[in-house]
């Protein structure tokens, strides 16, 4: 894990983003497409707001959507979908965007048709965030390191929730969701590269957990260690504990 510490959360996303878009440069040049993986939350806003801007030929770009919560339509303020759409899909329009359709009625079955769609993509690099509690996508603590399927439904822990409600997406902590539907740590970990965006002093004890403790799923984020293509970007308030 190669750890990049900046002074400010602009600067960590322009180092993320500038990392991010040559990784999938070389997987057009290598290829003549790329597959990626975005995530949201508000540790992404600096990142994806320099990545818009790379001179990539997104026309040849898939994208896989992250996590999403079930129940919450796309027009709720909340909606990953909706931020995904408006911070990055309509912006640079890729090839394709595979959402995650949180509020289709039958969860299991949108795992299902997701992991069918991805099982037939390499992914050269995957965006993502940590939480506060050190979850991975939402695989809260203790996360399923085994399991193999792609995309799963999981139960939303009361730190994750809190951390939802705090970041100003939900009035209240009963308004947020208990359940959604999130890509599962082995599918994130099979990315030939993971660039990870971890702004902000409420994340320091998750990041300090993650790159100096054990692999343990207790602490989800810290199976990042194992992966041979991951990129740590934190400012110096994230960083803090290390």
């Amino acid at each position: 894990m190669e750890i990049i510490i900046s002074q400010t959360k602009l600067d960590l996303g322009k180092k993320a983003a500038t990392v991010g878009a040559d990784l999938i440069r070389k997987a057009i040049a290598k290829n003549g497409f790329a597959n990626i993986i975005v995530a949201t939350g508000a540790s992404q806003f600096e990142m994806l707001a320099e990545l818009v801007k790379e001179d990539i030929n997104w026309k040849v770009v898939t994208a896989f959507h992250l996590d999403e919560y079930i129940g919450v339509p796309d027009t709720h303020p909340a909606s990953f979908r909706k931020y995904l759409k408006e911070r990055f899909a309509d912006l640079v329009q890729p090839q394709a965007f595979h959402y995650v359709n949180g509020d289709s009625g039958d969860a299991h079955a949108e795992c299902v048709r997701l992991g069918n769609i991805i099982a037939h993509h390499h992914i050269d690099v995957a965006f993502v965030g940590i939480g506060e509690n050190s979850h991975l996508a939402f695989n809260d603590p203790p996360a399923d390191f085994d399991t193999e399927s792609a995309y799963l439904v999981v139960n939303l822990d009361d730190a994750c929730r809190r951390q939802q409600m705090g970041e100003g997406w939900f009035p209240t902590f009963d308004d947020v969701p208990q359940q959604a539907i999130s890509m599962g740590i082995r599918q994130i970990m099979k990315s030939k590269a993971i660039i990870c965006s971890v702004p902000d002093e409420r994340k320091a004890w998750a990041v300090k957990h993650t790159v100096n403790g054990p692999v343990t799923n207790r602490i989800p984020a810290s199976i990042m260690q194992q992966h041979p293509a991951t990129w740590l970007f934190l400012d110096r308030d994230s960083a803090s504990l290390l």
